[in-house]
Order: structure tokens, then sequence, then C-alpha cells
């Protein structure tokens, strides 16, 4: 186990008394994929951001390799064990895909692109030049740079095309198993849901 929420609730400032989490509990292991899987609103977006440590709960507390992440820790935290992929990429837009890939760590951006099927003719490209499906592989890649353990992806297929959207499932469940990394997959698809190795619900 890498990673666990225990007893975690949530709520935003501006609505005290209405939790978006309440009580929440899981396990995440090293070499699967989880998908979580809920309505527009149920909270699995506010879940993956406390699992990034981009906030905390107001309740219980994320713990990483059984030790809580207490909120002055939380910066390194995520500098050094989460690797973040988003739905609108966020990809620097005037570099090529080597020099974003390069942002995310340390290694080789074009070993990282070959596999994840970005061809040596579109490393040197402006990034928006590429499909969203190809821009969506290199913010893949540039997570994959990263020695991070912990990979979380926001809806990464929420822009795609169907064939596109089950291409980077796919990818990102084999990261998990040939990477042995732990992959966090936010989706309201139960079609692609159902690739993960485990499936969270969220809301009900």
């Amino acid at each position: 186990m890498i990673l666990e929420a225990r007893r975690v609730s949530y709520s935003y400032k501006s609505q005290k008394g209405k939790l978006i989490l309440d009580n929440v509990s899981y396990c995440f292991e090293c070499g699967k994929m989880y998908a979580l899987l809920g309505a527009s609103g149920s909270g699995k977006t506010t879940f993956l951001s406390l699992l990034a440590g981009l906030d905390s709960p107001v309740k219980g507390e994320i713990c990483y390799n059984g030790k809580p992440v207490i909120p002055k820790e939380l910066a390194e935290y995520r500098r050094h064990h989460i690797s973040l992929v988003f739905q609108s990429y966020n990809l620097i837009d005037y570099l090529t895909p080597i020099e974003n890939v390069k942002l995310g760590g340390s290694r080789n951006p074009e070993a990282l692109l070959n596999r994840i099927g970005i061809g040596k003719e579109l490393w040197k490209r402006n990034v928006l030049q590429l499909s969203g499906g190809q821009q969506q592989r290199v913010a893949i890649a540039r997570a994959l740079a990263s020695d991070a353990k912990i990979v979380l992806a926001d809806e990464p297929t929420g822009n795609l095309d169907e064939a596109t959207a089950w291409d980077v499932i796919d990818l990102l469940k084999r990261i998990a198993h040939e990477e042995n990394k732990c992959v966090i997959v936010v989706t309201h698809s139960k079609e692609l849901a159902g690739e993960a190795d485990s499936i969270i619900r969220i809301g009900g």
C-alpha cells in the first residue's frame, strides 16, 4: 500500500456544513489502475485533489507510505511523489513535445514519447499543431518523466473522441502494470472505468 485515505471528509469554506466527501477511506497499491467513478458534482475531482495534496481534508488524513501528509509537507509531497495528468492537458503551448516532457522530470523525453506513441516527426513541432489525443499523450509522457510512483489523471479522456479515449485508458493501464505505478483516474464513463483493476464509486 502506497497511498491511503483515512476517514476523509471535505466541505468547501463557502458551504460550511455541506460535506462534499463524508468519511471516505480507501487504500491504493502500486501496479494497479483505479477508477474514481461518479456523477458530475459527486466529489470525485475533490477526492483526487486531496490525494494529490492540492488541498487538505477537514477531517481524516491522506497517508503516503503509511505516514500522514501534514500541511507543511504538501509542497514536497507533490513535487516528489505525485504526477498529474489534466483533462485540459496543461501543456506549455509555445513549447515542443520534447520541451514539455523535460519539464516533468529527468527521464529521457525521446524514449517516453516513443513509448506513448508520439513519433520522431512530431517531437519538435509546437504542441498546438498536435491533435487532442496527441497532446494528451504528451501530457502523460510529461507525467512519466517524473520518478513519482503515483499518477493522478482528472478526466483525461473528457476532450477526446471515443477511439482515442480507449487508447489513453489502455496506455494508463499499461503504465500501472509495466512501470509498477499507482494510477488513479477520474471518469464518469462506466465503460472506461471497467478497464481499471478496481472501481471506487464516489457519491453513492
